[in-house]
């Protein structure tokens, strides 16, 4: 067995055979609850591999390849109408640096979204029939831009937002006034502010279809008050419990194959499984 330590690319792991546990079935429900939901766990509980999955799923470039990647998981024996029908774009506010003032601060979190703007114009340039026009100082503006290029492709856009409260809570945390570097980014127009008033605004009919949220705590979207005021929060909901993570059965199951693999006396399976309910059990 191969486990993807450290890797949190669905592509990778289909492809070169990895361990991987099917959440796939998880993606009709996800559906139906709504068009933009917030999901919360703590970090490393696979919620980057969550979006990952989603986004090969719903990726329009990767149609051709939806047999390789989900025929042999639940949601390939069933697929959804709206598998491969979207143009995807992923932030990771895990990667903007929170160091500096609210100016760096700004215009940090402006280049990633100007960076990925420009990945997504490149990797969909065979859909596209403009051209986006990148603001280097104003993301939200390009942000704009490519919703108007959107707009005129038979597609629509689904946003990807992974660790969304990240930079800001380790802004926050920070010695060299995190506190107000806090405020400046989320009260009033703050730049996170803005940013996810732009966000909705594009939702409203302005061609992004749905958006998915990861985050730690619900405490930066509570701060933003009406500047995202429409996300579904979903990470309470019962039929959600085992979008990420692992059950205990399904740890003891797949502790067993290691055994068995390794040559391993079977009594090792219940000393482990001891250990992860005594440091482990989230």
């Amino acid at each position: 067995m191969k486990f993807p330590y450290g890797i949190c690319d669905f592509y990778q792991i289909i492809t070169e055979n990895y361990f991987y546990i099917d959440r796939t079935d998880h993606i009709r429900l996800i559906e139906n609850t709504g068009k933009q939901l917030l999901f919360l766990r703590p970090r490393r509980f696979g919620k980057s591999l969550l979006l990952s999955m989603l986004e090969n799923y719903y990726d329009v470039a990767r149609a051709g390849q939806f047999e390789t990647l989900f025929g042999s998981l639940a949601i390939g024996q069933n697929p959804t109408p709206l598998r491969n029908q979207y143009f995807v774009m992923k932030w990771d506010f895990s990667t903007v640096d929170p160091q500096g003032d609210i100016h760096q601060l700004k215009q940090t979190l402006y280049d990633h979204i100007n960076i990925a703007i420009q990945n997504f114009e490149r990797y969909y340039q065979d859909f596209l029939r403009d051209e986006v026009n990148l603001n280097p100082t104003n993301a939200i503006a390009s942000f704009q831009s490519l919703m108007g290029v959107v707009r005129q492709t038979p597609y629509r856009l689904y946003l990807l937002i992974d660790e969304y409260d990240n930079f800001a809570n380790e802004a926050l945390m920070s010695q060299q006034a995190g506190e107000r570097r806090y405020q400046d980014l989320l009260y009033g127009e703050g730049t996170l502010k803005t940013l996810f008033k732009a966000v909705k605004a594009a939702a409203a009919g302005a061609g992004l279809d749905r958006v998915f949220i990861t985050g730690v705590s619900p405490i930066v979207l509570s701060d933003m008050t009406s500047g995202y005021n429409v996300a579904e929060s979903v990470y309470l909901k019962p039929q959600f419990y085992d979008l990420c993570g692992f059950s205990e059965a399904e740890i003891e199951q797949t502790l067993k194959k290691i055994v068995q693999a390794c040559q391993m006396p079977e009594e090792r399976v219940a000393e482990a499984m001891l250990m992860m309910r005594s440091f482990y059990n989230q």
